[in-house]
C-alpha cells in the first residue's frame, strides 16, 4: 500500500473530533501521514493518534468553550429555531474560513483525501473547486433523505407503509420550502461568493465517494436503498484520558443494588437542573444506586444512593451499570449501546431528538420526548427500562453487532480502497 498523504478537518466540537481519533490512528498506525485541522485544545488528543495539529483559523475556532457560551441567543430558541439557528451560525456562516484553511494548508502540502465530519462542509465545497475527493464521517444520525425515513430534525417517530411515507413528504416540504428556506438562501449567499452554483434543498452532507457513519445499521431507521458508498463501522470512540477512580467506588460496588449512570453530555451540560438532578432526586428512594458525571457543577446535598463526579472512568463504569439516563449525546449512545446498556433518553436540541427516535425505534430504551422531564417520568421510565427485559435483550443484541465492527481499522480499510481507486500521490 503506497505511503497517504491524508487532510482531516473537523468543527472544533468534542462529538465532531472523538469519533474521527480511532481512524486518524489507525492510519498512522499503517504509515499514513495525517494532517488535521481544528481547534487548537484538540491539539495533544490529535498528536497520540501520530497525526500532525494544524491549527485552524482563530476567528472560528472555539478554544473549548460550549455552544451556549459562543452563542447566548440560541439559548432563547427552542425546537426547529434553535436547529434554524444552528443550521446557520454554527455549520454554515464558518464555511468561508474553512474553505481558506483548506486551500492553504493543501497549499503547503497536496492531500490525497480530506476525510471530515460531516458538519465541516468547507470540505465537499473544496472538492467542487478543484481541491481533493471529501470522505464524510456522520457524528450523528444518517442525514440522507429517504422516501421511507423520517425527514431529520424533529425526531418523527419511524413508521412503515403508505401513510407514513405520505407524512413525511408532507413533513420533508415544510422544512425545506418553508422552515428551513432562510437557511438554504442563506447557504446560497455563501456559495454564490466562493463562485459555486445554489445548493440541493435538504441537510444531507454525505461524500458521494465514501461516507463512513459512525454506529451500526441496527440502530439507524432501516431504509430500502442505501448509497453503496455508506458504510457503517461499528462505534467510532476513542478511549477517553485516563480518570482515577472516585473515593466512592468500592461502595458503589459492593451497594448490590443495580447501577443507574445519567449524564448530559459534553454540549447541554450548563444546567443539570434540566435531568441530571432530577434523575438524582426521582431515584433517590429506588433500590438503585445513582451515579452522576457533573462536570465543575456543584449539584449540593446528595440522597444515601446516588454518587457524582466531574468525570468518571468510563471504560470501567459502563460494563457495571444496569441503565443509562442521558439527553442523547449520540456518542455516549453509541458507548451505552456497544455494551448492551439499555436507555432512557431525553434530549430534543441538537441532534438529540433524532438520536432518541432511534433509541426508541430500535427497542433498546425509552424516548420521554422532552429535555426536562418530571421527576415521575423518569422514575417510570427507570423502571420499565430496568424491569422490562425486552429493552436488556435488543440492548444486548445491538452490542453483539457493535462487536463485529473494528470502528477504526475498518474505517482505514474504507478509507485505503478509495484512494487506490484513484491516483495517488506517494510521499
Amino acid at each position: 500500500m503506497p505511503r497517504l498523504n491524508l487532510l482531516f478537518a473537523t468543527m472544533p466540537v468534542p462529538g465532531h473530533v472523538a469519533p474521527l481519533l480511532p481512524i486518524a490512528r489507525a492510519l498512522t498506525e499503517r504509515g499514513h501521514h495525517v494532517r488535521w485541522c481544528t481547534g487548537e485544545v484538540f491539539a495533544a488528543r490529535i498528536a497520540a493518534t501520530g497525526a500532525e495539529f494544524v491549527a485552524m483559523d482563530p476567528s472560528t475556532d472555539h478554544q473549548g468553550r460550549n455552544v451556549d457560551e459562543l452563542f447566548p441567543e440560541r439559548a432563547r430558541l427552542k425546537g426547529i429555531a434553535k436547529l434554524r439557528y444552528d443550521m446557520t451560525a454554527v455549520f454554515l456562516d464558518p464555511i468561508p474560513a474553512q474553505v481558506s484553511d483548506l486551500r492553504r494548508v493543501l497549499a503547503e502540502r497536496p492531500a490525497d483525501l480530506v476525510v471530515h465530519d460531516a458538519a465541516y462542509l468547507g470540505a465537499t465545497l473544496v472538492e467542487q473547486l478543484g481541491g481533493p475527493r471529501a470522505v464524510s464521517v456522520g457524528v450523528m444520525p444518517m442525514m440522507l433523505p429517504a422516501p421511507d425515513v423520517p425527514p431529520f430534525g424533529p425526531g418523527l417517530r419511524y413508521r412503515t407503509g403508505a401513510f407514513a411515507r405520505m407524512r413525511y413528504a408532507a413533513v420533508r416540504g415544510l422544512l425545506d420550502n418553508v422552515a428551513f428556506k432562510p437557511v438554504f438562501r442563506h447557504r446560497d449567499r455563501i456559495l454564490a461568493g466562493l463562485g459555486l452554483p445554489a445548493g440541493e434543498r435538504g441537510l444531507a452532507t454525505v461524500s458521494s465517494h465514501l461516507h463512513l457513519q459512525n454506529g451500526i445499521a441496527g440502530l439507524e431507521h432501516p431504509r430500502t436503498y442505501m448509497p453503496p458508498q455508506v458504510k457503517f463501522v461499528g462505534a467510532l470512540v476513542d478511549p477517553a484520558p485516563s480518570v482515577d477512580l472516585p473515593d466512592w467506588w468500592e461502595r458503589m460496588m459492593t451497594a448490590g443494588r443495580p447501577i443507574v449512570h445519567v449524564t448530559q453530555g459534553t454540549v447541554a451540560d450548563m444546567d443539570l437542573a434540566q435531568l441530571v438532578l432530577p434523575t438524582i432526586h426521582a431515584l433517590a428512594d429506588e433500590p438503585v444506586t445513582v451515579v452522576a458525571s457533573t462536570g465543575a457543577h456543584d449539584v449540593g446535598p446528595l440522597p444515601a444512593n446516588a454518587f457524582t463526579a466531574p468525570f468518571l472512568p468510563y471504560d470501567r463504569l459502563l460494563p457495571e451499570i444496569a441503565a443509562m439516563v442521558t439527553n442523547g449525546g449520540f456518542g455516549g449512545v453509541q458507548l451505552a449501546l456497544a455494551q448492551g446498556v439499555p436507555l432512557v433518553v431525553a434530549g430534543t436540541t441538537e441532534d438529540k431528538p433524532e438520536v432518541a427516535a432511534r433509541v426508541e425505534r430500535s427497542g433498546a430504551g425509552l424516548n420521554l420526548r422532552t429535555s426536562a422531564p418530571s421527576e415521575k417520568a423518569i422514575r417510570a421510565a427507570v423502571r420499565e427500562v430496568l424491569h422490562g427485559g425486552s429493552f436488556r435483550v435488543r440492548a444486548r443484541e445491538l452490542a453483539a453487532e457493535y462487536r463485529q465492527h473494528d470502528a477504526g481499522s475498518l474505517s482505514a480499510d474504507h478509507v485505503e480502497r478509495l484512494a487506490l481507486a484513484g491516483s495517488v500521490q506517494t510521499g
